[in-house]
């Protein structure tokens, strides 16, 4: 089994879907990453993961230690990011902190997610 980061890698996976289970890395920066690290074939043969050679897990270990934020120090950056907006008092801020949808979305009728669950009224008296 191959360990990167902390995260195992499923062995039956191509190594360039594989490697998205890290956070921070998706399809494109994956292609990416093995072409930095030497492996341009894997792309088109589509190299399992439990084929890699030692040299091979080594050098995708090197390029990702190197070149790329991720996992924690990638979370650990996004949440000082928005600590930082909220602290300036800016509308991102202001909406991150109240739970509200940050990017201009409608919310009279949809943001569910942000808002949480559907509160309901009791009916007005006649």
């Amino acid at each position: 089994m191959v360990r990167f980061l902390g995260i195992d890698l499923a062995n039956n996976k191509k190594i360039k879907y594989a490697l998205t289970a890290i956070y921070g890395i998706g399809l494109s920066r994956a292609k990416e990453i093995l072409d930095t690290a030497g492996l341009k074939d894997a792309d088109s043969n589509g190299i399992r993961t439990k084929d890699l050679s030692d040299e091979d897990i080594s050098n995708i270990r090197s390029v990702l230690e190197k070149n790329y934020r991720l996992e924690g120090d990638l979370v650990r950056l996004t949440n000082l990011n928005i600590k930082r907006l909220m602290e300036n008092g800016s509308i991102r801020g202001r909406r991150h902190r109240i739970g509200l949808p940050v990017r201009g979305q409608r919310t009279r009728t949809n943001g569910r997610t942000r808002k949480g669950g559907k509160k309901t009224v009791a009916g007005k008296k006649k």
